[in-house]
């Protein structure tokens, strides 16, 4: 006996509380045994019909699990006097056609054959748990909002349809469907109504897909059908039956109608790809040259020589970039910038360069951009944040890509760099394009603020290639302006340039921002700069960038004209 409180409780007591009950079963007269309260776990009111193993297994539905019979009576293992323990889930069914699903554990016990001879245990139900377990089952194979397939079930079956179509030498399938604009549906009409929007698109989409082929939502607004049987004609035919299925009438949502329209990109295999890596980077492909081509429309994968080289050039910039990085390959090239007069160095711009493991240049013209493209630049940032805070005495301008400028992991490594080194901040200049500056103002201005707060200067980089107006450049209050070198280096030739740069210096003097001339190539040209009032120059007149250190050697204060 056990006691709770004031009251004893029997063995049987403590089962009924925790929804058990015990039984044994004799296998030489299928004799079964139960405990008290075995009627409540079951959800009977009359246990005969449950009182010999074979009547018991007249309820029982195995359901893709194990009964307790079959556990028992096909055991391969061998009783060696304590018992062999078993455990079987089953549904059991009601006279009146209702289950319960009980979880069924125990041990049985040989007779002197050594085949099962008793078996003793504890049932208990298990609804709850089995109802979650079937929906975490669900969860695993589709997608919540739609109800269709989930991309690791779609990319199973893509991966299983291909190989059978190698392997009998036919031909399928792949369309990747995008829904046009769902930001901009969240922006205007909220979650709610894209969520409806998503789920509505999908039951559109599913009511015009064959029956032997599969359907499934693949990312956030993306469906992926997968065509068992299809040549490159029924590619077009199946897209457009979809296209049209979703063009042809508006949404019905909370907010009221919406109209939406879905880009499609398809790919028939092997013909065009014979890995499933290759139907899935290659259906994209097909989906932004349908993009690029006109929203709402399909395209159908083509090769591309030129598509191919660039994927195979990005992958041996990304091997040379992040290599260069890992072995401290990347350096430093110190171009000056001189006031316009005197021809003075006022300060180096910070260019970066590049070696291969044998000593050889990577093109510093593709390291930039390819880093951009491939997602890397930040990284070469911030190498070269820490290069030009290693240099002791400089005074440098370094150029910030646009996607460091709002990584707060950038903006840290630059505060703790200037906080560990006391004076680099006011011999710092950190530039950003006009075009970046321009594209969100606001950010621009907060940009230029941080800078400032750490003691630096801000100049914007290429002005005029983003045609920035007056207001937003007095808005960004930035202290240099380095105009264009594409407008500068004709300005002795061409009548248009010089009205555009003289316009340029003039105006940032009125705004009392001083003025960098890039690509300054000869005396002519510096002369003009001069009666303009340009405050600095820089290109191949006042010197090229080099490795160089003069600075060092304290030299250097004149740039070789």
């Amino acid at each position: 006996m056990i006691k709770v409180g004031e009251t004893a409780l029997g063995v049987g007591d403590i089962l009924r509380l925790v929804g058990e009950a015990t039984y044994e079963w004799r296998l030489n007269d299928d004799r079964l045994s139960w405990s008290p309260h075995a009627a409540a776990v079951f959800g009977v009111t009359d246990l005969a019909p449950l009182e010999t193993g074979s009547g018991f297994a007249r309820h029982v539905d195995a359901g893709g699990g194990v009964s307790r019979l079959d556990a028992v009576t096909k055991s391969s293992q061998r009783d060696g006097g304590e018992g062999v323990p078993y455990e079987a889930q089953y549904a059991f069914r009601r006279a009146d056609g209702t289950t319960t699903w009980i979880e069924d554990t125990g041990r049985w016990f040989a007779g002197a054959d050594g085949k099962p001879a008793r078996a003793c245990g504890v049932v208990r139900s298990i609804d709850a748990r089995h109802e979650r377990e079937q929906e975490l089952q669900w969860l695993a194979k589709f997608d919540p909002l739609t109800g269709e397939l989930n991309r690791t079930s779609i990319i199973e079956i893509l991966s299983k349809t291909l190989d059978d179509t190698i392997r009998f030498r036919g031909s399928c399938g792949f369309l990747l469907v995008a829904i046009d604009h769902l930001g901009n549906l969240n922006d205007s009409y909220g979650f709610e109504v894209t969520e409806n929007v998503i789920a509505e698109v999908g039951k559109r989409l599913r009511a015009r897909v064959r029956g032997k082929d599969f359907f499934g939502r693949i990312s956030g607004n993306k469906f992926a059908v997968v065509l068992t049987s299809c040549t490159p004609d029924e590619l077009t035919v199946a897209a457009e039956r979809l296209l049209a299925g979703v063009r042809d009438e508006p949404i019905a949502t909370s907010a009221g109608s919406v109209a939406v329209t879905i880009t499609i990109g398809g790919i028939t295999a092997p013909r065009h790809a014979s890995t499933l890596n290759e139907v899935l980077s290659r259906s994209q492909d097909a989906l932004t040259a349908a993009r690029d081509k006109r929203r709402g429309s399909f395209a159908a994968y083509r090769p591309s020589v030129e598509r191919d080289a660039l994927r195979k050039e990005s992958l041996r910039a990304t091997d040379e970039i992040i290599a260069a990085l890992n072995d401290r390959r990347i350096a430093l090239a110190f171009e000056p910038v001189v006031e316009a007069r005197s021809c003075d160095i006022a300060f180096y711009e910070c260019l970066i360069r590049a070696h291969r493991e044998d000593g050889t240049p990577l093109n510093a013209a593709d390291i930039i951009p390819a880093a951009e493209r491939l997602g890397l630049v930040r990284m070469l940032d911030h190498r070269v944040l820490e290069l030009v805070v290693g240099e002791p005495q400089l005074s440098t301008s370094v150029n910030v890509s646009p996607a460091s400028a709002i990584d707060p992991a950038w903006w840290n490594a630059l505060g703790a760099m200037l906080r560990a080194n006391p004076g680099v901040g006011e011999r710092l200049i950190v530039e950003i394009t006009e075009t970046a500056a321009i594209q969100d103002v606001d950010d621009a201005r907060g940009f230029v603020t941080r800078v400032k707060d750490l003691g630096c200067r801000i100049a914007i980089d290429d002005f005029g290639a983003g045609h920035t107006s007056f207001r937003n450049l007095r808005r960004l209050g930035v202290d240099i302006v380095k105009i264009d070198g594409a407008f500068v280096q004709d300005i002795v030739r061409s009548e248009d340039d010089r009205a555009f740069v003289h316009t340029m210096i003039d105006l940032a003097h009125r705004l009392r921002i001083q003025a960098v001339a890039e690509w300054v190539q000869d005396e002519a040209a510096a002369a003009l700069l001069r009666d303009w009032g340009c405050d600095y120059m820089q290109g191949a007149f006042t010197g090229l960038a080099s490795g160089d250190r003069p600075w060092l050697a304290g030299g250097g204060s004149k740039a070789a004209v």
